[in-house]
């Protein structure tokens, strides 16, 4: 591991004169430079021979980013090095959720998932505390906690944020998605997660007990797209839908809400294979289960403790046989050496296991992510391969790969998906207006 301070010093060295904004993005662009090419600092430091600041930047920015360099106004993210070895995630071989606290506002300690909790885990410490707010108010938390928040659920009372639309992205066309906001907090480890950027406010998982309010508070409308004619709603924003489901059981109550509401869709979405409770109710049309899927390289470094591609798909078969519609989100999309194979093989997994007819909707989205959540990522996951690839700050101020390499990565997987069905809807997740239109062409509206 490239040791940041001996970078900075290095350059310190070296450039004396450059100032301290410019010493930063020089170390950053040598640490990331090193870091993919796998070359020592002083071999990289060598090949820099001039001592003008805009010369040297200019050198690196095109070692670092050499499938670009020919591209005016980039727009680069050079962050100040700050990586803390105490903060990186070591996933056990192994991972089974259990709880060592578990916290329980007063005013629902007797409601079915708190005493549920205590009963299945009775080895974790039971604390009493009047509010979350209040709990969390004077403490500050950072990457470690994050690291071990499967160790503390909060069973809490929600009273606001019961519905809401999608945020989507400033910029991006929108598919008119709500969100019940059923929850906080993963217990999967997937490294390119934006959740890792809730560290304030997700000290642990946050359970709400109160379901029966989301039902009472059931708006009359919900916001839909052009894209889609009906309203689509979710539960697997900020949470995995199904991966606690044997400990909450929901999905039982979602789907008996839910059944009778026949012209909304309402989507379970998850990486998990756990859907024994979907098999012990009647389904509905108007349920969708539905899989975020990622070849087998991406899942093994990428997504711990997630079900594998396999698992997955085998679930959307039974699901599909069952009788529930099915979703597949192809999101994030990531970009490495034979990405091409690998998502072609998907798809054919995908239409082997699973009839066209039983699909809804499937998504597309390449990686992307706010700048803050780089340096989250490089203090969790120092030896991740993601951030090793060519991403710029684009129309949203996130991360993304260059407009040019998403157009040819929607483009191949869009093909091979309408050479299987001509009829599923496929649509793009925060992708703006150039990037439709140069995937729909002439059909995009």
């Amino acid at each position: 591991m490239l040791n940041p301070k001996e970078i900075e010093r290095c350059v310190e060295k070296k450039f004396p004169t450059f100032g301290i904004n410019k010493k930063r993005e020089i170390s950053r662009l040598i640490f990331e430079i090193a870091k993919r090419e796998k070359i020592s600092l002083i071999k990289l430091l060598s090949e820099i021979k001039d001592k003008n600041y805009k010369k040297v930047k200019k050198f690196l920015v095109e070692k670092r980013f050499p499938n670009f360099k020919k591209i005016d106004n980039l727009k680069l993210y050079l962050p100040e090095l700050e990586i803390n070895p105490r903060f990186q995630f070591h996933p056990p071989d192994k991972f089974i959720f259990s709880p060592k606290n578990i916290y329980i506002e007063e005013n629902i300690k007797e409601k079915y998932l708190a005493k549920r909790l205590i009963t299945l885990f009775p080895k974790a410490k039971v604390i009493k505390i009047d509010s979350l707010k209040n709990y969390l108010k004077n403490k500050k938390f950072d990457i470690g906690n994050y690291n071990r928040r499967s160790e503390n659920v909060f069973v809490v009372e929600e009273n606001y944020d019961f519905y809401k639309n999608c945020p989507c992205t400033k910029g991006a066309i929108s598919c008119g998605y709500n969100i019940l906001n059923l929850g906080l907090g993963c217990v999967y480890e997937c490294v390119y997660c934006y959740l890792q950027l809730y560290l304030k406010n997700s000290p642990g998982i946050i359970l709400p007990a109160n379901i029966e309010d989301f039902f009472r508070r059931f708006p009359q409308d919900f916001y839909k797209s052009t894209i889609f004619k009906y309203p689509r709603l979710g539960n697997g924003e900020f949470s995995d839908s199904l991966a606690l489901d044997n400990i909450t059981n929901w999905s039982l109550e979602l789907i008996d809400f839910f059944r009778k509401k026949r012209k909304i869709f309402f989507e379970f979405k998850t990486k998990s294979k756990n859907i024994d409770n979907l098999l012990k109710t009647k389904p509905e049309k108007n349920i969708v289960i539905s899989w975020s899927l990622n070849p087998p390289t991406i899942i093994d470094s990428l997504e711990f403790y997630t079900a594998s591609l396999d698992e997955r798909i085998f679930s959307a078969k039974v699901c599909a046989e069952y009788g529930y519609k099915i979703g597949f989100h192809l999101d994030p999309i990531i970009y490495y050496k034979n990405w091409e194979n690998e998502y072609r093989e998907l798809i054919n997994l995908i239409f082997k296991n699973v009839p066209k007819r039983e699909i809804v909707w499937i998504s597309l989205g390449t990686l992307r992510f706010n700048p803050e959540l780089k340096k989250v990522i490089e203090n969790r996951f120092p030896e991740n391969k993601i951030l090793d690839e060519e991403l710029f700050l684009d129309f949203d101020n996130k991360l993304r790969y260059h407009p040019n390499l998403r157009i040819m990565i929607y483009k191949k997987i869009y093909s091979w998906l309408r050479k299987e069905s001509k009829d599923i809807p496929i649509y793009l997740c925060m992708e703006n207006r150039d990037v439709w239109r140069a995937i729909y062409g002439s059909k995009w509206n």
